[in-house]
């Protein structure tokens, strides 16, 4: 269980919290990585200051919202000060959860009102253009580091007036971490990036995932990419990547469940080839129009489904099976029985297809390409099939 939420008149005062580690699924909200960077090196600060660091710190995020954060590790020896918090980002499905956000802070005698903010081990060091950071950087973002600034100069008060401070921000197996993340195909190598536009983590948001897809279209962009190829997971993406093994692998961006996202930032980018890559489930709720996929936004439409499935051919008892069950896999694992595999799944390409090009109407060549579980290639739906079909229409 969390500690207790701390409660006063100020609602301004929210949560002191400490990373767990299990969570149940709920409703509880977290933090950024750029927030608890800036809640240590707020820490590390006020111990040069004082000589003490606190085990309790206020932190000021960019959204204007003071949090109490629980600091570990605090000492102090000479000029060198050190604290982490431990990020705990409540119910959202986050690699970082548990990461513990270091910073050592360094004073610079004589160098007056100078802030060095370094990337240390386990934050990634920026390798390609296109991400609004410097190459050879660290991977910390612009609104996590003027955040991570206004902490410290805050915690700092007068020593500025005649000193500087070198804050240095690493993640102890940040390197192992940014491995199940997208930074390693977005140039961000050795870490994970510093995220965070207002602090706050919201369950099942995956804020910082979303981030990424945009940044890996913008990259693409960046580097005059010919197209992109939007896939919903691994499995997905591997056969991709043998489907178009001529395109370089910046192209191929796993969007997850942020359907809206990838394709606004690629509308915004100004690509017109797009590859969409997924499975029956994924697939159907493009169909449904959703600009979210994940389970907990919304169900899958069985009634989609079934009269897909009746559009193919299959049997009234199928039909009504189908709308009655819970996942688009059954669908599809009894359509194969009768061998209407491809024919099920042109379908629901078609109306995928359809979905996309209503809510981007000529604004891409729009190919489809359907897996099954395994992710083996059922079929590729090609734009030209699908414009002769319905054009602008609905199925």
């Amino acid at each position: 269980m969390p500690p207790p939420e701390r409660r006063g008149h100020d609602r301004s005062d929210e949560k002191m919290r400490k990373a767990t580690p299990r969570r149940a699924r709920g409703n509880r909200s977290g933090f950024t990585t750029g927030a608890c960077s800036a809640a240590a090196a707020r820490a590390a600060t006020l111990g040069l200051v004082s000589g003490t660091v606190p085990d309790m710190i206020e932190c000021l995020l960019p959204n204007g919202r003071r949090v109490h954060f629980v600091v570990e590790d605090g000492c102090v020896a000479a000029d060198t000060a050190h604290a982490v918090v431990v990020k705990d980002a409540g119910d959202d499905p986050d690699v970082t959860h548990g990461a513990r956000l270091t910073a050592d802070v360094r004073l610079l005698a004589g160098q007056a009102d100078c802030l060095i903010l370094k990337g240390g081990p386990g934050v990634g060091t920026v390798t390609k253009e296109g991400l609004g950071l410097e190459v050879g950087g660290p991977a910390i973002n612009p609104v996590p580091r003027r955040n991570i600034a206004d902490n410290v100069r805050a915690a700092a008060g007068d020593l500025l007036d005649h000193a500087g401070l070198e804050v240095t921000i690493s993640v102890p197996g940040g390197e192992d971490m940014a491995r199940k993340t997208l930074n390693p195909r977005l140039g961000i190598l050795g870490g994970i990036s510093i995220l965070g536009i207002s602090g706050i983590v919201h369950p099942y948001s995956t804020a910082a995932f979303r981030a990424s897809v945009v940044q890996a279209v913008q990259v693409a962009a960046a580097q005059r990419q010919p197209a992109m190829v939007f896939t919903t997971g691994g499995r997905t993406e591997k056969r991709a990547m043998r489907q178009y093994p001529e395109w370089p692998e910046a192209c191929f961006v796993q969007m997850g469940d942020f359907v809206k996202a990838a394709f606004d930032t690629a509308r915004d980018c100004g690509f017109r080839r797009v590859i969409l890559g997924c499975m029956v489930g994924k697939l159907t709720k493009i169909a449904q129009g959703l600009p979210v996929t994940h389970a907990w936004r919304q169900a899958i439409d069985r009634d989609l489904l079934a009269e897909t499935a009746a559009e193919v051919g299959a049997p009234a008892s199928l039909v009504t099976a189908i709308r009655a069950a819970e996942t688009g896999r059954f669908a599809a694992e009894k359509l194969a029985e009768l061998g209407l595999t491809v024919d099920f799944h042109r379908a629901l390409a078609l109306r995928a297809w359809v979905s996309l090009n209503q809510r981007y109407p000529g604004r891409f060549e729009l190919d489809v390409l359907v897996c099954d579980t395994e992710g083996r290639t059922l079929l590729v739906l090609p734009h030209a099939e699908a414009l002769d079909r319905f054009g602008g229409g609905r199925p």
